[in-house]
């Protein structure tokens, strides 16, 4: 039994955490304990951290809403990798007296898996790997290039920006939208501004690169989905409830749209027998956007570095 306050590391999947950092600089300050599976529901959450102080979030895999931040009465820091986490209840945290912060990330690693995905559903990759290994016949698909194809971004931010200049690089005809300045933002990339309903309809590859808040939730619609081309492809790394769900598995069943590329979904992990497994039309992925041994190496050692400012009352990395 020991008397320092106890730091959990949550939901290291690829057992990362301690191979992406040097955590010694914690040593007789904090008792870690490590989870490798994700902890399952509420209940099952708080009564496995209802003695820590610390927890180590890895970006929104375990929620904070308020009723689990109420039942954390040791809590006293609560660090998110990343900067930005909509899955913690951040004015709950601070009525609970809990400090919240996070970590700078490396790159665009979410950009750069939007476009592999993209690559290999264009160009039938899995399908032909698997023919491949199988010892099947030489060359069963036919693919599809992405030159002098129409490519429709959904938001230009960061990443929005980062998939044009790749768009571009393929040589792709880019347009966007974006909630705000859209014009200056367009000509600043050189691309074409266009409303939602005019990028779904005229577009062969729709990217959506936006962040989950009240007004993007739910964006892409059924209206929106059904202006798409029969053959075009939706790409989604942001976020999934920006797309309507339902809406989308009903396009991708129907086939009336060409298919869909994706790494992030309503329910993380996805269960077992989701649609989304089993649609042929479909390139998904278990949500490894940010998931890179240079993105660990920032997050993890940004992390230490905030439980040990805590543990020496320094100020720490506030969520943007």
């Amino acid at each position: 039994m020991t008397d320092l306050p106890i730091c959990a590391i949550l939901d290291d999947y690829q057992d990362a955490a301690f191979a992406s950092a040097d955590w010694s600089v914690l040593d007789g300050r904090v008792s870690l304990r490590r989870y490798e599976t994700h902890l399952g529901d509420e209940d099952a959450v708080a009564q496995a951290l209802a003695d820590c102080a610390v927890i180590v979030a890895m970006r929104e895999r375990t929620p904070f809403p308020a009723s689990l931040l109420q039942r954390l009465p040791r809590l006293k820091l609560l660090v998110t990798t990343g900067m930005r986490n909509r899955s913690i209840d951040l004015q709950a945290a601070a009525d609970l007296g809990v400090t919240i912060c996070g970590t700078g990330a490396a790159g665009n690693p979410a950009a750069e898996l939007a476009w592999g995905g993209l690559l290999a559903f264009m160009r039938q990759l899995p399908e032909e790997v698997a023919n491949f290994r199988a010892g099947g016949p030489w060359q069963t698909g036919l693919g599809r290039s992405l030159q002098h194809k129409r490519l429709g971004i959904v938001g230009l931010g960061k990443l929005g920006r980062q998939m044009a200049r790749f768009g571009q690089a393929f040589g792709m005809e880019v347009c966007g939208w974006t909630r705000t300045d859209l014009a200056a933002r367009a000509e600043k990339l050189e691309i074409e501004p266009v409303d939602l309903p005019g990028l779904f309809a005229s577009s062969d590859v729709i990217t959506i690169q936006l962040s989950l808040v009240d007004g993007t939730r739910g964006l892409v619609s059924a209206d929106l989905l059904g202006r798409m081309r029969r053959d075009a492809v939706l790409v989604n790394t942001s976020r999934g409830p920006i797309v309507d769900e339902a809406a989308l598995i009903a396009a991708l069943e129907g086939r009336r749209i060409g298919g869909a590329v994706l790494d992030v979904f309503d329910q993380e992990p996805l269960p077992a027998d989701h649609a989304y497994r089993r649609l042929t039309n479909v390139l998904a992925t278990p949500h490894i956007g940010y998931v890179t041994q240079e993105n660990y190496r920032v997050y993890y050692r940004e992390a230490v570095e905030n439980v040990a400012n805590w543990l020496e009352g320094r100020v720490l990395r506030a969520l943007t």
